[in-house]
């Protein structure tokens, strides 16, 4: 059955290059387009689209409004599409937190030659996007996250990792809210545009108690803090075991990704070994699998996010399939079994 996506834009031109661009990908059907809010609601209604479209600038009711309004009234996967994704990461960040599955910034010039190179890539996204679970955001962690962060922790010496792409940036946000000031050293990688992760680490660092950087060549790893992996144009991989650092390489990408998450977790499996906890949660592809089997081969533990809270289960699913995972847990379970591995709570008196 073909993905049916509606799409969202006040640019007659836009319309017609996203358009053209989605209908390439076999199995996506654009149903329609819309020009503003309003165009769209009816649309809606009538056409019953299983993705949205929807571009941020548009007259009237914006699309961070227009978004909100859908994810309160009828909530379903949208993608946002703007110029301000790739300049306004701030701007992504709020859709995100709204419920977009996802922003994807705009080729700079609105021309077929700039379309066509990412015909393969939104393609994916959007089909990914239908197939995957929209679930109400919530910036407040849980009761028992919180209570779990407030709590003495004693660390073990073990190291953390994990990886997401697609729906990352919230899940990741609700993993690291159980995490203590005094975590285990832990490595985020999380896949996105160039220079979101200055924003997304700002963002992490209100919303959690340990300190967040993001990574930098040769930054040694200490306990209490949180490092963020996300520079498209650097891989990121671990030096030695123990008093490790970050080390980052401008190679070519590893079956299409750069960082790779295969990568890290390969080194942390050859330097780290049994003293390496991997985690892969929601995301598109297949990036990781072979590293974190590579991990857990070594003697690491390692988990994987599970269909149920995922919004979207590719990525954990080639881990499964790899035989890389060693038990698969919702978003709170992920964090109280990581944390276990690696140290453990002081008991209540």
């Amino acid at each position: 059955m073909s993905t049916r996506v509606l799409v969202i834009d006040d640019s007659i031109t836009m319309r017609a290059l996203f358009t053209d661009v989605l209908e390439r990908t076999s199995g996506i059907n654009v149903v329609g387009a819309a020009a503003n809010a309003d165009e769209a609601r009816d649309m809606i209604a009538q056409l019953k689209p299983d993705v949205l479209t929807l571009d941020v600038e548009m007259p009237g009711k914006n699309g961070l409004e227009f978004l909100e309004e859908v994810m309160e009234s009828a909530p379903m996967p949208v993608i946002m599409l703007s110029t301000l994704t790739q300049k306004g990461a701030q701007t992504s960040f709020k859709a995100l937190e709204l419920g977009a599955v996802d922003c994807f910034p705009k080729p700079q010039q609105a021309t077929p030659a700039e379309f066509d190179k990412i015909v393969d890539k939104l393609g994916k996204l959007v089909i990914a996007a239908a197939s995957g679970k929209v679930k109400a955001m919530s910036a407040k962690a849980p009761a028992a996250a919180t209570n779990m962060s407030e709590a003495k922790y004693d660390w073990n010496g073990k190291l953390v990792a994990m990886s997401a792409s697609t729906g990352g940036v919230e899940a990741v946000s609700e993993l690291l809210a159980s995490f203590p000031v005094n975590c285990p050293p832990t490595i985020v990688l999380q896949q996105m545009e160039a220079g979101f992760a200055e924003p997304f680490t700002a963002k992490l660092s209100e919303r959690i108690k340990p300190k967040v950087v993001v990574a930098t060549d040769g930054v040694k790893l200490e306990q209490g803090t949180v490092y963020i992996v996300a520079d498209p144009d650097k891989h990121a991989v671990i030096d030695r075991w123990p008093d490790a650092s970050i080390r980052l390489l401008g190679n070519d990408p590893v079956q299409g990704f750069r960082p790779s998450a295969d990568l890290l977790f390969a080194t942390i499996a050859k330097t780290a070994g049994a003293n390496g906890v991997g985690m892969i949660l929601t995301g598109m592809g297949r990036d990781g699998a072979n590293g974190l089997k590579a991990l857990r081969g070594a003697g690491g533990k390692t988990f994987s996010q599970d269909k149920d809270s995922c919004m979207v289960y590719e990525a954990p699913a080639a881990a499964v399939a790899q035989g890389a995972v060693e038990k698969q847990l919702p978003l709170d379970g992920l964090a109280a079994a990581a944390l276990a591995v690696a140290g453990s709570f002081a008991k209540a008196a």
